[in-house]
């Protein structure tokens, strides 16, 4: 698949299912909400204590199924070298985020104050590899 049509897949469905990879090797999948920033990057928010967060710091890696709203139906998969922006430097990309997903906020200042009192982080994933190419 091309990664600017999985890019466009994920401006316009935003549910997923974030892969990492534990100490083990093990996947650790978590449920997210997916957008895409500016730069072209597929980015989550997340706490900074999350355990998805410590596997990416360690790996440097990162998997994210996208799903429509329905669940079934198309669905896509991007995974790419993944980096970790926090706070303070964090805090207009979670802005970008959230508008790129939800819209405008009713009170932005309140918006800021919770992501620094949850220690929001963002995770980046650059794609290097998408698909599916093929269906069975």
């Amino acid at each position: 698949m091309d990664l600017d049509a999985a890019r466009a897949f994920i401006r316009t469905n935003h549910h997923g299912v974030l892969a990492t990879i534990r100490q083990d090797g093990s996947p650790q999948l978590t449920p997210v909400s997916v957008g895409v920033n500016d730069d072209g990057l597929v980015t989550i928010s997340s706490r900074e204590t999350a355990f998805k967060v410590k596997h990416v710091r360690r790996t440097g890696r990162a998997y994210v199924c996208v799903m429509n709203d329905r669940f079934f139906g198309e669905w896509i998969y991007v995974e790419g070298p993944a980096t970790i922006q926090s706070l303070p430097d964090a805090m207009e990309g979670l802005v970008e985020y959230y508008r790129s997903i939800s819209g405008e906020h009713p009170d932005w200042d309140d918006y800021r104050a919770a992501m620094e009192r949850d220690q929001r982080c963002l995770i980046h994933i650059e794609p290097t590899r998408a698909g599916p190419d093929v269906h069975g």
